[in-house]
Order: structure tokens, then sequence, then C-alpha cells
């Protein structure tokens, strides 16, 4: 019943966008695919026949497939989709033009939440419903955030695991003056040798 509604709100905004129609065309037959990680979910969607149609069960080859935390992919709704992808909080494998197609056309088709559930519950539960939902996104990016922190920290300072930042920028800083030392000391060793030739 949810995917039949979900189904109905793409075709409703596939057929109010010129653009998402003309993406549709160009992506005929094409597949992209959503694994949501630590859950049995895999959703389809393909293009066919002027319409993005989705499959709660999607098996079989896909020309881009999409990997994530639930959270994570619900971030692709919340911020620019490159920046999710580019740390890392979710994988994109497959063709990239399709990729990027399909990503033009999720942008293009990507509801309002609030506004979609105001029509449900109305308009004061669903502004209610979107503010916890933005506060609680806010809360889990903050807690990864300090996560990550407190664990780079640990394996840097108390397991000595890794070299702290300081520690390496000092150390890369000298490699590159000891390099720049040995080029100006082998240009030395160059001249004088074309000297002695001469």
């Amino acid at each position: 019943m949810l995917t039949e509604r979900i189904q109905a709100l793409v075709d409703r905004h596939v057929a109010g966008s010129p653009r998402a129609r003309e993406l549709l065309a160009a992506l005929e037959g094409r597949r992209l695919q959503v694994k949501v990680k630590f859950t049995p979910w895999t959703v389809g969607a393909t293009a066919d026949g002027g319409r993005l149609v989705l499959a709660r069960h999607a098996e079989g080859a896909a020309d881009v497939v999409i990997s994530g935390t639930p959270l994570a992919l619900l971030a692709l709704s919340r911020e620019a989709p490159a920046d999710v992808i580019r740390r890392g909080d979710v994988k994109l494998d497959g063709d990239g033009e399709v990729a990027e197609r399909f990503q033009e056309l999720m942008a293009l088709l990507r509801p309002d939440l609030e506004e979609e559930l105001a029509q449900l519950i109305g308009d004061v539960p669903a502004h209610g419903a979107a503010s916890l939902v933005r506060r609680v996104m806010g809360y889990g990016r903050s807690v990864a955030r300090t996560q990550a922190q407190n664990v780079g920290e640990y394996l840097a300072h108390e397991s000595g695991d890794l070299v702290p930042r300081a520690e390496a920028s000092a150390y890369l800083q000298g490699v590159d003056a000891l390099r720049e030392q040995v080029d100006r000391v082998a240009a030395r060793v160059n001249a004088l040798e074309s000297e002695n030739r001469s």
C-alpha cells in the first residue's frame, strides 16, 4: 500500500515536470537499485514507458546501485547528494552518466515531505513531525561527528595506532624540505658534470 502511494506521488511529480519526462525518456530501460544497509530492504526504480516504476524487492542487475544506512540515504534528500557521497556515507556503483541522470531526476521528483504529510494529517502536525525529523537528523550527524573525532583521538593519542595530525604534518613538511634540498644538490652535481665535460 505504501509503495502504491509513493508510486502515485512520483507519477504526479513526473506529470508536472517536463524535464523529468525528458530524463525518463533518456533513461528508458535503465534500472536504479537502492540497498538499505543493516535492513532487508532493497528498492528498485526502472525507467519504463515514460514512468519511473518502483519495486519493493529489486533483484537482478542494475545500471546504478546506491547503498547506505537508512539515515545516510535520508541525508540524500536533505543535503547535496554529491556531499553525502564524497563523505562516504553513501556508496554509488555503476554507470556514472546514468547515475548523474538518475540524480537529477531524483532531485526533480524530491517531494516536500512536510507538504505531503500535511495532506494526510494536517498542517500543524506535519510541521511538528518535520521539525522533529530535522532535529533527530541533526542530532544523529552531531553524534556521528563526535564519535569519529573520539575514535581518531583515541587511535592517535591513547593507543598510538595512528600518528596525530600535527606530527604527520610536521613530518610531511620535513620530507618536502628534504626533497627540495636533494633536488638542489642534484642540480649542482649536474652543473659540475657538464662543466667538467666542456
